[in-house]
């Protein structure tokens, strides 16, 4: 089966392994007999050699997954908000797939401008309102 994020970017489910653990927390004995929490791990390396993810794509997408992205290429997601475990499953690859969303979306490059005449002309005017300002403050001398 295969996960569809964008239209360019689906992902193969061998990619993503889901392991079921206890939460941590205050619970009672949901939390001390159930194993709700999921340990989410999404191998963006074999993603990446398979040709399902761009090269720039994996570029931000390591930058926006930071510590939780391991030594080996391994993201890990812990997801424990909710009381069941296919809830928790459901956040975990909705977690995932939103921050292949944002490492999908390149950044705006900033195109450099030069000062329009007008805003040339406003600056000059400023500086000369603010000289004859400071020029004010002088002490007064008289010359005899």
């Amino acid at each position: 089966m295969k996960y569809q994020i964008t239209r360019s970017i689906s992902i193969d489910e061998r990619h993503i392994t889901v392991e079921f653990v206890r939460a941590e927390g205050p619970g009672g004995q949901n939390v001390n007999k159930v194993s709700s929490a999921v340990d989410l791990r999404f191998d963006l390396a074999g993603a990446h050699a398979a040709g399902e993810i761009p090269d720039a794509v994996t570029d931000r997408f390591v930058t926006l997954a930071g510590r939780r992205l391991n030594n080996d290429g391994v993201m890990i997601i812990k997801a424990q908000r909710f009381r069941s475990q296919e809830r928790n499953r459901d956040d975990a690859l909705e977690r995932l797939f939103e921050l292949i969303r944002q490492a999908s979306v390149a950044p705006v490059v900033r195109k450099e401008t030069k000062p329009s005449y007008g805003s040339k002309q406003r600056r000059l005017e400023d500086k000369r309102a603010n000289k004859q300002t400071k020029s004010g403050r002088r002490p007064v001398r008289h010359d005899d």
